[in-house]
């Protein structure tokens, strides 16, 4: 990565760390309890995910009500579960639609097409649960929030200086803050240009 690039990536970098510490400081630490080993999905996830050691179905609800809306739609479902994160592209649609489905039917009971905060809370306080389906803790962060979470608090901290970040998780993506930065950068330099000679149907170009 050019050294500008990195120094840029790194402050970006540094800027989502306090503002994901501010988060978990939030919802809970960083120290962890040991996770039961027959813990259901949800329990995992807040652990996981949220760096939250104990459930409440409320809640849970609430932090995953992504428009506070009072419902959880197909798409928070599918947020909540991870299928909107690139973890999961390989995953076929059919099995997406099937988490979704499945998780519809334990909860909606009104058959409304979406789950209400009644419908889960009282859904969790006579013993349903959401599912595992195999398919990951469901990552539903940005790219930075799930980088600090999942590597950089587990390998580095705030003393981590530019040279120790060496782990492929590191190359990859500051790799892809490199690319970003590139691909804003052609943008920009075309935003300047009064015509783009590469819009251009070859049959109205002017050939010399």
């Amino acid at each position: 990565m050019r050294p500008q690039l990195m120094r840029s990536a790194i402050c970006a970098f540094s800027l989502a760390v306090l503002s994901s510490v501010a988060l978990v400081n939030a919802h809970g630490d960083h120290s962890q309890t040991p996770i039961a080993e027959d813990a259901d999905w949800a329990t995992r996830h807040m652990a996981e995910e949220h760096h939250i050691n104990a459930f409440d179905a409320g809640s849970f609800f609430n932090l995953h009500d992504y428009d506070s809306s009072g419902t959880w739609t197909p798409d928070d479902i599918r947020k909540t579960y991870g299928l909107l994160d690139e973890s999961t592209r390989d995953v076929p649609a059919e099995r997406k639609q099937e988490v979704v489905d499945r998780v519809l039917e334990l909860f909606d009971v009104d058959r409304s097409g979406s789950i209400s905060y009644a419908e889960f809370t009282v859904g969790e306080a006579r013993g349903l649960r959401l599912p595992d389906f195999g398919l990951g803790p469901g990552h539903h962060g940005d790219d930075e929030y799930e980088y600090e979470i999942h590597h950089f608090e587990k390998y580095h901290d705030e003393n981590t200086r530019e040279e120790d970040l060496t782990h492929p998780e590191d190359i990859a993506h500051f790799k892809k803050h490199e690319e970003m930065e590139e691909a804003q950068e052609r943008q920009e330099l075309l935003d300047r240009q009064p015509i783009v000679e590469a819009n251009i149907p070859a049959k109205f170009r002017r050939h010399g």
